[in-house]
């Protein structure tokens, strides 16, 4: 299978990063948090999933969150000190270039905010998407950090 243009712009901004990470394309859906999971044998809080909200319905920031854990826009609000809401399909594909369910957290079309769920930092390894609903790569949270520039941000209800 011929490698999409999204998954090699994520192989380019990998390399540009010097995050030394081999993409996995599975014929299996990585599409969700379990399906990634259980395509590359690691548990779902492993799992990063890429979110792009708006905050006051303008200025998007992608949340890069454990698979395990559920955003709870109101506890993320009062944090960011702004409303946020979850971005819609044609709003992703236009900020960040990837369809949902393939969106990685670097490669993006276009600069914005990144945010950590602290939960991620406490794995060796996590595995965030590379462009496509098929297509993983792992990476060290450290690492991902550096990459993006992502600042912590809890996003559960409490903290």
């Amino acid at each position: 299978m011929a490698k999409s243009k999204s998954v090699h712009r994520v192989e380019t901004a990998l390399r540009a990063a010097g995050i030394e990470a081999e993409v996995a394309e599975t014929p299996a859906s990585t599409r969700t948090a379990r399906q990634a999971a259980d395509a590359v044998g690691a548990s779902v809080g492993q799992i990063v999933k890429s979110l792009l909200f708006l905050q006051d319905g303008v200025d998007p920031v992608l949340l890069l969150v454990s698979g395990a854990n559920r955003v709870d826009p109101d506890g993320v609000a009062r944090r960011l000190g702004r409303s946020v809401a979850l971005a819609d399909a044609a709003t992703v594909r236009d900020v960040t270039g990837f369809s949902i369910g393939g969106v990685a957290p670097l490669g993006l079309k276009r600069t914005v905010p990144v945010r950590i769920d602290p939960d991620l930092l406490a794995f060796e390894r996590v595995w965030a998407a590379a462009g496509s609903p098929h297509a993983v790569f792992p990476v060290a949270p450290e690492r991902l950090v550096q990459a993006t520039g992502a600042e912590p941000l809890a996003v559960g209800p409490y903290a």
